[in-house]
């Protein structure tokens, strides 16, 4: 089974990636229940899944799909603490 590629994006090119599943570097700025904010060269509205474990100003990988909002639905995140 091949997997889908998952071009490595930020906020500027969102809207080029609409409904499409990407991964996204970046600082998680914000959490609120099942949604975060994370900032990637501009703000990113993540919302999480069950699984999703992040700490508040921690680096961060996400996969997730865009969402026509511009919003990622997160499918894996990855937390890689502060000292990156």
């Amino acid at each position: 089974m091949a997997s889908e590629a998952t071009p490595r994006i930020n906020a500027k090119y969102l809207d080029a990636f609409t409904n499409r599943t990407v991964r996204i570097l970046g600082k998680v700025v914000s959490l609120r229940g099942e949604s975060a904010v994370v900032e990637a060269n501009g703000s990113i509205v993540v919302y999480l899944n069950r699984d999703s474990h992040l700490t508040l100003q921690n680096a961060v990988e996400l996969v997730g799909k865009v969402q026509p909002d511009l919003s990622i639905k997160v499918f894996q995140a990855t937390d890689f603490g502060k000292n990156i």
